[in-house]
């Protein structure tokens, strides 16, 4: 058993080889909480939750770290537009993130440290630059000289003399337009911490250096994050941590975006789709197959009509299941999952290629349903929980217990009402009147429900929203 993983800098697939024999060291970029979390945000988060599980499965000690950036420019600007204090709007927002990380599945990180907490960290790590020759002071900015760093830019596989390096106002006393600002000196009404350089508050690629090295130490496994964060952030960050001395991570992940109209989710374009929106209309659940289940690498063109389909096909996983459940009872999961899904599970985290040996173990059951064969379709829904867990689609899981807002209470007195209207259309078929019958079950299903014609009679359930 080899897990093999997409590595950004090897530009190829590589057998991942860990560190420390089995264990996992991760660290994710996290939210930057100036605003509440859309579907592209929460996207990142659900890849690194499966590829955790997927470790874990395995049999590797994980230790996942996921960061929160609480102070910068957004931040900032938010704070002064909506007239409250910075640290109010980013715990705000901090906490929606947790909330949309938590209702859609994902498993809490080992550790998540924000920003703010480690500014010791980051003067420690800028001193030692500025000592090394890498870094230098001005006018109480504290920047990066690029130039003192030979493989900088390797990541994002650019050339220096060609490089535009992002900045913003007041990163004055550059010696090099391509050097990048690490520490930025304080300006009225804006948060600051002291430093031997002046007061002032941390660049963003600064923190995740400082908090990558304090709590997964001078070289770690993986780095991940999306696709944007390759240049500037992480080219930066790499930049920052060689040049301290840290090895830094033996491996990049990057996954793909959320996309609209074949742009970026962004806030700025005004496309986005909150959280905590979509999941008043679609159940979390349905939300995560719908994000987690293309693979990591490819992007995701939002759409209603997308959303749909991934409600239907994971409608007949749970269909499935729990008609097993009503002829079986509960059936524990498998020990090990199927070969097949294994074997694309460690080809670089292919969950489509591995999705596809779920929906071919559900046909199986469906069939040994069909034929009566109760042992054959408990079986099988051993092998499909067992790798819906590894997924976090398990709808037999405690964590997606009471998912399903649609009205419990009343479910006796609907089922109570669609029995009389399937005792009607039975009643037709006996009769051989195939019109009214199929008649009825048009009229149902334009109800929103579903009818399947079962060896033990006929079932109905609610379909897609």
């Amino acid at each position: 058993m080899t897990i093999r993983l997409y590595d950004t800098s090897a530009r190829q697939i590589r057998d991942f080889d860990p560190l420390t024999p089995g264990c996992v060291s991760i660290y994710l970029c996290g939210a930057t909480v100036q605003a509440a979390p859309h579907i592209g945000h929460i996207r990142s988060g659900l890849n690194f939750d499966i590829l955790r599980r997927w470790f874990e499965y395995r049999g590797y000690d994980v230790t996942f770290v996921r960061n929160v950036t609480d102070i910068d420019d957004k931040i900032i600007t938010k704070s002064a537009e909506q007239g409250r204090p910075w640290w109010s709007i980013g715990y705000e927002n901090e906490r929606a993130f947790n909330d949309g990380y938590a209702a859609l599945g994902c498993l809490p990180p080992t550790y998540e440290p924000r920003a703010t907490g480690h500014i010791t960290e980051m003067v420690e790590m800028m001193r030692g630059l500025i000592e090394r020759g890498h870094a230098y002071e001005a006018d109480g900015n504290v920047y990066f000289d690029v130039r003192s760093f030979p493989e900088y830019l390797k990541l994002s596989n650019q050339e220096l003399d060609n490089l535009q390096q992002p900045s913003s106002a007041g990163e004055t006393g550059k010696r090099d337009p391509r050097d990048f600002a690490m520490w930025k000196a304080a300006k009225p009404g804006e948060p600051s911490w002291e430093t031997p350089w002046g007061r002032g508050r941390p660049g963003w690629h600064l923190e995740c250096s400082a908090m990558a090295h304090k709590y997964l130490g001078r070289q770690f496994d993986i780095h991940g994050g999306g696709l944007d964060l390759i240049f500037p952030h992480h080219e930066n960050e790499i930049a920052q941590a060689k040049a301290y001395g840290d090895e830094f991570a033996r491996y990049w992940l990057h996954n793909a975006w959320v996309t609209m109209s074949g742009e970026k989710m962004s806030k700025s374009l005004g496309n986005s789709v909150l959280v905590s929106e979509m999941v008043k209309h679609w159940r979390p659940i349905v939300l995560r197959y719908y994000l987690g289940t293309p693979h990591y690498r490819s992007m995701i063109e939002y759409s209603e009509e997308a959303l749909r389909e991934a409600d239907a096909a994971f409608a007949r996983i749970e269909g499935f299941v729990q008609r097993v459940v009503e002829l079986a009872g509960e059936v524990e999961p498998a020990a090990e999952v199927p070969a097949a899904f294994a074997e694309a599970m460690d080809d670089d985290l292919g969950v489509p290629q591995a999705l596809a040996v779920v929906h071919t173990t559900v046909r199986q059951g469906n069939s040994a349903l069909a034929a009566d064969d109760k042992d054959a379709a408990a079986a099988r829904l051993a092998e499909v929980r067992a790798m819906l867990g590894v997924l976090g689609l398990d709808p037999l899981d405690p964590q997606w217990a009471g998912d399903d807002d649609r009205g419990e209470d009343l479910h006796g007195v609907v089922d109570s009402l669609v029995r009389l209207v399937l005792d009607q259309r039975e009643a037709a078929r006996g009769r051989k009147d195939w019109a009214t019958a199929d008649a009825i079950r048009d009229q149902l299903q334009r109800s929103g429900l579903v009818i399947e014609d079962s060896p033990h009679g006929p079932r109905w359930s609610l379909g897609g929203r």
